[in-house]
Order: C-alpha cells, then sequence, then structure tokens
C-alpha cells in the first residue's frame, strides 16, 4: 500500500490514470465552493516540501519495478500540487526512469506568476489548469483564494506559461449558474480564453455537494449554450461520470467494497478513507458513478456530508 501514490484511477480525461499525492489534505491556495475533497485546513500561497521528495521517488520506483504502465502519471491530490516546492524533480525523477509515460499537472493555476513554477513544469507532457473567474468578484466569491492571489495575477500567470509551455494546456472551467453563467462573466472568460490559448477548454460542473450549501449544477442544456455562446471549436463537455465503467482502470470490487460499507452505515469520504484504505480522490472517483447511477445519496450533517445507499 503506498502512501503518496494512488490508482491508478479511472480518470474521465486521462485513461489509467496514477496518482501523485505532494501536499497533505486539505493544503491549497483557493477554498472553491464546489471542492469535493472538502473545504481548506491551510489555505496558502507558501511553497515547501510537504511531502518528502526521498518517499515519493521511493515509492514510485517500487511501482515502475512492480506495476504495468499507466496511461498517465498524474500530479493531483487533496491540495495544489504546484505548492509542494519539489514537484520539478519529481517531475525529472518520472522522466529519467520512465520517459514512456506522459506527465500530466492538475492544478487550479494560481501559481504561474511564479516564474519558478513555471519553469518546473516545462516538462510536463499536458498541464490541466482550472480558470472559472474573469472577473476579481466573482473569483472571491466562487474560489475564496488566499489573501495574496487576485483573478488578474492568475489570468496573467496563465497567460505567461502558454507563452513558455511547449505541451498542451486543457483548460477546464467549472460552471455554476448562481456563480459564472451570466452572459457578462462569459463574456470576460471567453476574452480570457483568447489571451491564455489553451488547446482544449473542458467545461464542468457539479457532481456531487460542495462546501457551502445550495449548489446547483449546470444542465447539458446551460452547458451547451456556452459552447454556442463562445462559439470556439475547442470546447468540449467533460464525460458524465457513468462513462468510466469503460476505464479499463475502473475497478469493480472498489465500487462493491464502498457500497457495501455504506450500507452498514453511512460515511463521509474522509470515513471511507480510512476504512477502505483508499485515497479521497479514488473513492471520489466512485462516489460520482454510484451517485449518478443513483445507488448512493448524500446528506449533510454537522459533520460532513455523509454517503447512504439508496433503497431502490
Amino acid at each position: 500500500m503506498y502512501k503518496y501514490l494512488f490508482g491508478p484511477v479511472p480518470s474521465r480525461r486521462l485513461g489509467m490514470s496514477l496518482g501523485v499525492d505532494l501536499v497533505p489534505k486539505k493544503v491549497c491556495s483557493l477554498d472553491c465552493v464546489y471542492c469535493e475533497v472538502g473545504k481548506t485546513t491551510k489555505l496558502t500561497v507558501e511553497r515547501k516540501e510537504y511531502i518528502p521528495y526521498d518517499k515519493v521517488a521511493e515509492e514510485l520506483m517500487h511501482y515502475f519495478k512492480n506495476s504495468p504502465n499507466p496511461d498517465y502519471i498524474t500530479f493531483s491530490g487533496a491540495g495544489e500540487p504546484t505548492l509542494n516546492s519539489r514537484i520539478g524533480d519529481v517531475l525529472q525523477f518520472i522522466k529519467q526512469n520512465e520517459p514512456n509515460i506522459p506527465v500530466a499537472v492538475l492544478t487550479n493555476g494560481t501559481l504561474f506568476y511564479d516564474k519558478k513554477v513555471r519553469r518546473e513544469l516545462k516538462d510536463a507532457d499536458i498541464v490541466l489548469p482550472s480558470l472559472d473567474a474573469a472577473t476579481e468578484a466573482t473569483f472571491q466569491k466562487i474560489n475564496q483564494p488566499a489573501l495574496q492571489l487576485t483573478s488578474e495575477k492568475q489570468i496573467q500567470g496563465l497567460v505567461d506559461f502558454r507563452k513558455e509551455f511547449t505541451g498542451k494546456i486543457w483548460l477546464e472551467i467549472f460552471i455554476l449558474p448562481e456563480y459564472n453563467y451570466n452572459d457578462n462573466e462569459l463574456l470576460k472568460l471567453k476574452k480570457t480564453i483568447d489571451k491564455i490559448k489553451p488547446d482544449s477548454i473542458q467545461l464542468n460542473t457539479l457532481d456531487r455537494p460542495g462546501t457551502v450549501m445550495n449548489l446547483h449544477s449546470a444542465t447539458i442544456a446551460e452547458l451547451k449554450r456556452i459552447i454556442n455562446f463562445w462559439n470556439l471549436n475547442n470546447v468540449e463537455i467533460i464525460a458524465a461520470a457513468p462513462q468510466r465503467k469503460s476505464i479499463q482502470s475502473y475497478r469493480n470490487d472498489a465500487e462493491t467494497a464502498i457500497l457495501e460499507t455504506i450500507s452498514r452505515r453511512p460515511c463521509t469520504t474522509d470515513d471511507l478513507k480510512e476504512i477502505l484504505g483508499m485515497h479521497i480522490n479514488e473513492i471520489n472517483k466512485y462516489l460520482d458513478v454510484l451517485e449518478a447511477e443513483n445507488k448512493i445519496r448524500p446528506v449533510r450533517q454537522e459533520r460532513g456530508i455523509f454517503y447512504q445507499k439508496k433503497d431502490n
């Protein structure tokens, strides 16, 4: 059992993806209202070696020697991976030992104002940054950033990164109708997209409850309206969660274990993590599918969001 690697997990965008977790839960530069991992417990832009490089390298080498190659190795996890000051060293370790496995970086895109961060990620194959707002008011409302961050700072960092980075940039925009669906915000997002020039724009929305109450998902019709409104040829709606079942890494035993656990008593994602020994991101992938298939339902309580089995 690895401590800093998880999966491979059934990723909607990256197939069979081996996750690398470089920061503890939940160290992040944002406290997004929609985050499925939960509220940020350490809101910061301070970069340091949160997870020791040697420990991550040791686990990666063991995986390389004992497991088949995944489709991707992905820096993701329960916080913002670019906060780890040795992310560039881990990336180089992978490239030196398994150069044929592409590396992806899932990031909220807030630290690209830092030249060092941009330089450390130069050898990644795909970077998947988030951008949910193009105005300061919406950025503050939906992303709840650390004090040092502004919408302008995030956007300029992404623009600068695009100029320097030769790999693919898949820009994810998370749509919440109450926050960033109005025409003014969408128009400013389109102008910002034109500046960043990503290879792909991926529209996402809420699968399960966020960190605040009464959030609503965008409908497929609303997401399609955005595509028509922007009139860009590289915008896509991220595939629905149930399609994960067709991915090679989808484990029916993991789904069964989750269902059997919550059939005994309702559990939070943290409960499931402790009981099953799975990474919280991996658990979230399966919860997305189970809720979409109407097999479970979330209930918000004082200690958090509990998942319980539905009686169909």
